[in-house]
């Protein structure tokens, strides 16, 4: 794994991109946005993680965050942990249409790897970057809520459900508690 993509600092703050393998749109359906919604809420109530930004795009997710908590790397692991089962339970049930070629993609990825048991549902890593500078930060932000727009999904970011534009652009309130940064890093 590349040296470059590591957490650095326990107390940082980072951008950070977790994908479904294969990059399948497995977020198209509520149970399933709302599977790592609420264990988002869970993460940020029980282990310590502060979200500064994020949004859940159909085959991905996006966040700015940081941990007053254990690990990010830790809390990011455990994350990917439960909601991989999380997914697999519900593509097993007759409510997912697309159950059979998710179950078939979700095999294919984890059965010659002899960490995976069953099914891979996440690609390795986080691919976090540290941000030091407010430039960065600020561009990272600006990626995160114009996601869904330049995907084509809506056409201004806070129309955008699974994602903290609501919160920045101050119209309502979004899905998950978010902890606003400063964009000034010295």
């Amino acid at each position: 794994m590349s040296e470059k993509y590591k957490f650095f600092d326990p107390g940082g703050l980072y951008f950070i991109t977790t994908t479904i393998v294969g990059w399948a749109d497995v977020f198209t359906r509520p149970e399933m946005q709302d599977i790592i919604v609420d264990s988002l809420r869970y993460c940020t109530q029980k282990k310590g993680l502060n979200i500064h930004a994020w949004c859940l795009m159909p085959s991905h997710l996006h966040m700015l965050c940081s941990t007053s908590g254990p690990l990010l790397e830790n809390t990011m692991r455990d994350f990917k942990t439960f909601t991989s089962k999380a997914i697999i339970e519900f593509a097993k049930t007759p409510y997912e249409s697309r159950r059979e070629w998710m179950l078939k993609l979700f095999h294919d990825a984890g059965k010659d790897l002899r960490r995976i048991t069953n099914f891979k549902v996440w690609q390795d890593g986080n691919h976090p970057i540290l941000l030091t500078k407010s430039k960065i930060a600020r561009q990272k932000l600006d990626y995160i809520h114009d996601n869904p727009v330049v995907a084509g999904i809506v056409a201004e970011p806070d129309h955008y459900l699974h994602s903290s534009a609501k919160d920045y652009y101050n119209t309502g309130k979004g899905l998950l508690p978010i902890e606003f940064i400063d964009l000034y890093i010295p």
